[in-house]
C-alpha cells in the first residue's frame, strides 16, 4: 500500500466552500482502480490547512491511473483554484518494523 501525503493551504476565506467541493471531488477518486481509501483532515491551528491522506495500492495507481485519467479533469476543475500556494504531494510506504 502507498500513502499520498499533500499539505493544502486553501486561499483565505474559502475553507467552507473548499469543504464543500471536496465532498463531491470525492467521486472522482474513488472511481479509480487502485483506489483504496482517503481522508481530509483539517488543521486545528490555521483553519486555511488541511492534510489530504490518500491510500493507494501502488504508486502508478496516483501517478498515472488518476493524474493521466479524464476524471482528474473534474477534479482539478473543482478544486485547484482553491490552493495557495499548490500543494506539494508525496509519497509513502510502510517499512517492516
Amino acid at each position: 500500500m502507498i500513502l499520498e501525503v499533500a499539505i493544502l493551504y486553501i486561499k483565505p476565506g474559502l475553507y467552507s466552500e473548499f469543504e464543500t467541493d471536496f465532498k463531491k471531488a470525492g467521486q472522482y477518486i474513488r472511481s479509480i482502480p487502485g483506489y483504496r481509501h482517503h481522508s481530509l483532515q483539517k488543521c486545528l491551528e490555521n483553519v486555511d490547512k488541511y492534510i489530504l491522506l490518500v491510500e493507494w495500492d501502488k504508486l502508478e495507481d496516483h501517478t498515472v491511473g488518476f493524474r493521466q485519467s479524464d476524471v482528474y479533469l473534474h477534479w482539478k476543475e473543482l478544486l485547484h483554484h482553491y490552493y495557495d500556494p499548490f500543494p506539494v504531494v508525496e509519497h509513502f510506504k510502510e517499512i517492516e518494523l
